[in-house]
């Protein structure tokens, strides 16, 4: 709750930034945070799951772990600031380079927060991390803004997420102080170091087709492509990244906790689908249908040519906050391996479907690739998969989802009619309408047709916080 509080006000910031910077700039930056990314993932190496999950490690292992996640994050700053130049040439952009050596430097910083963070979640810290979490964002917001408006560029993106991570690490460091030692003896680690592993493979698999599409429109279309792709993706994937990504965190030290009940997981796996649905399906969709006037309202003309990606990509927004609950739940499970291997044939089937997409049509191709494509590979491969494992009806899953889908089709059928009826009126207008009756008309069928499970969930996450 402290970190969708403080959303509030980064969001705003975040469409000030917007107006203030250039596709270019937000192009440079995608260039950069594409490869530097990837690397981020291999820097933890699964280690801090490793450390939530395995609960019996001694304080000697945990230490020893703290020091090796420290000299992975050595290694890889020396290894990124000396592929700076070829990334640069890759993309055929000089400015690449400065601002991959800079960024590259998060990787130390990265290491050693793995063992304070982990282990705030491990005991269930979660007050403690929403509050060193939201004074990162605080910061990030500020920097970034009060660069922006000093007319950094792409600076600005740079030394904002540079600043609130240096902030955010010595936050945790002091939060959960722990001694580190030199990793000696890794083979007591083997089996903490074979989960880690396959964990940073799915996470790099994960990692790699997930932004295939950037490197693919990056390549073949050009910076000022990448740069409007990047901010329909960027707006489009806010609830990813601020609510299902938090609820990850928090419920994956929550099931493996329980990880031997599977009553328990399958009852939190529907709890959680229940809740995010309601949140993020109509906010997605939503979103999806006002962004041909939101666009040029809140940002100008000049980003027209992004309100197909957004559209797109807000479109398949609410699947993708729900995936990552199952690979956690199977993380939880000790089942790190599937993971793996979902991540790889993944890796295999989506970056082809993104260059298709923009052969034949562009940013907007790749973006449509992601609605078609990965509906089709993710549904049967992870939720499927994990409720024969924990032996879930898939009816209980059907039913978790439908109080959000009806009252989302009420939602879609009432905004529709309204932009019909609203032609004529300015884009302001027409948006500020829809926007209202849209999130009245999802409250009323919410409230008439489903109060009884509102009132159901809302007692439930008072036991989870009890």
């Amino acid at each position: 709750m402290a970190k969708w509080g403080v959303q509030l006000l980064t969001w705003g910031s975040t469409l000030v930034v917007v107006r203030l910077l250039t596709p270019t700039d937000y192009g440079i930056m995608g260039m950069a945070t594409m490869f530097l990314g990837l690397i981020q993932l291999i820097s933890e190496f699964g280690l801090g799951t490793a450390l939530v999950q395995r609960r019996s490690l001694t304080d000697s292992q945990v230490s020893r772990i703290g020091g090796l996640a420290i000299l992975i994050g050595i290694g890889l700053f020396g290894l990124c600031a000396s592929l700076a130049p070829a990334v640069a040439a890759f993309f055929d952009e000089p400015r690449v380079r400065a601002v991959v050596v800079i960024l590259s430097a998060m990787f130390v910083v990265t290491g050693i927060r793995v063992l304070p963070a982990s282990l705030l979640a491990r005991d269930m810290a979660f007050r403690r991390l929403a509050l060193i979490e939201a004074t990162e964002a605080l910061t990030l917001t500020a920097v970034t803004l009060s660069l922006a408006i000093g007319g950094a560029r792409y600076w600005a993106l740079v030394f904002g997420g540079v600043v609130s991570k240096v902030v955010g690490t010595l936050l945790l460091s002091r939060a959960r102080p722990h001694r580190i030692a030199w990793p000696r003896d890794l083979r007591s680690l083997r089996e903490e170091i074979i989960f880690g592993w396959r964990v940073a493979v799915s996470k790099v698999a994960w990692y790699a087709y997930s932004n295939a599409d950037f490197a693919i429109i990056g390549r073949v279309l050009g910076t000022a492509q990448l740069g409007l792709y990047t901010f329909g993706w960027t707006i489009s994937s806010i609830p990813v990244d601020k609510v299902s990504g938090v609820l990850s965190r928090v419920t994956f030290p929550v099931l493996s906790a329980v990880q031997h009940d599977r009553v328990a997981v399958a009852r939190y796996l529907a709890l959680l689908t229940e809740g995010l649905t309601i949140v993020l399906m109509p906010a997605s969709i939503g979103l999806a249908l006002v962004a041909p006037d939101f666009v040029r309202v809140v940002l100008g003309e000049r980003w027209v040519p992004a309100i197909v990606p957004l559209q797109a990509l807000s479109l398949v927004v609410t699947l993708r906050c729900l995936m990552p609950i199952y690979p956690t739940a199977l993380l939880a499970l000790d089942d790190a391996k599937h993971n793996m291997w979902v991540g790889i044939v993944q890796l295999l089937v989506m970056p082809p479907a993104f260059y298709v997409g923009a052969r034949l049509g562009g940013a907007n191709g790749v973006a449509i690739a992601w609605l078609v494509a990965y509906p089709i590979i993710a549904i049967p491969l992870f939720p499927m998969y994990v409720m024969r494992r924990i032996n879930m009806p898939l009816r209980r899953m059907l039913l978790a989802i439908w109080p959000a889908a009806s009252s989302t089709a009420g939602m879609v059928l009432v905004v529709l009619l309204l932009q019909r009826s609203l032609s004529d009126a300015t884009g302001a207008v027409r948006l500020a309408a829809t926007v209202a009756a849209g999130a009245a008309t999802y409250g009323a069928v919410m409230m008439q047709l489903h109060r009884t499970r509102l009132v159901a969930i809302v007692a439930s996450l008072r036991a989870l916080r009890g």
